[in-house]
């Protein structure tokens, strides 16, 4: 089924719930999509802002793929980024930045955050493309540690199979990703940076960075 989605980052209870009465599930605490459950903390991350009768209450569509827009609308939301501080000579349009843009997309307001606060994307950017596990990982780290003063770390290099197949400006974030635990290699020690990246596996990277700021982020920062 092809869908226009937006994804929206949560990180309150209060936000949470005004996903859950779009979608009228008053006591949900969980999506399923083929047996596919999602924990509590999870869900806070993950709602879909399709109208609300385009799928039932409890069907998420957790393993369906993000495009590069849902991807950046969900780290933009995230981390609370926005540009109320920037005064702008013009208002500016997403298509300043990423030429591929579509000035009345749905996406346009992120895109222009997005280049204004700590996201490296290149200028033709492809906003409908699906976002790759590795591309997500790495723009979720830079903003991550671009946005917050956190500690240095000292990072052992983790033996990924596929390394070879790592865009090479991504490995250092990929290998932070992996040492903070935000991210985890499977069975046989692939990454699979090229593969496209779910909704849910999207949502618990956020969780996972989200927690580790709010645990570490220096004092001066809160």
């Amino acid at each position: 089924m092809k869908m226009n989605r937006t994804i929206l980052a949560l990180s309150t209870c209060a936000i949470l719930a005004v996903g859950f009465w779009q979608h009228g599930a008053s006591a949900a605490t969980y999506y399923t999509d083929q047996n596919t459950t999602l924990d509590k903390d999870t869900a806070h991350i993950m709602v879909d802002s399709q109208n609300q009768d385009e799928l039932a209450a409890d069907f998420f569509l957790p393993e369906a793929t993000i495009t590069t827009a849902e991807g950046i609308q969900l780290i933009v939301n995230a981390f609370d980024l926005n540009i109320d501080g920037i005064r702008f000579l013009k208002m500016p349009v997403a298509s300043d930045y990423y030429k591929n843009a579509n000035d009345n997309a749905w996406y346009a307001n992120t895109l222009i955050i997005a280049a204004n606060r700590g996201f490296e994307l290149p200028a033709d950017l492809d906003p409908n493309k699906m976002w790759t596990k590795e591309e997500f990982v790495y723009q979720l780290m830079h903003v991550m540690e671009s946005k917050n003063a956190l500690p240095m770390i000292n990072v052992v290099p983790a033996k990924i199979a596929d390394e070879s197949e790592l865009n090479i400006s991504y490995q250092g974030a990929i290998q932070r990703a992996l040492a903070l635990g935000f991210t985890k290699l499977d069975e046989k020690g692939y990454f699979n940076p090229k593969g496209e990246i779910s909704r849910k596996e999207s949502a618990e990277l956020i969780k996972n960075a989200l927690e580790y700021v709010k645990a570490r982020t220096l004092p001066a920062q809160q």
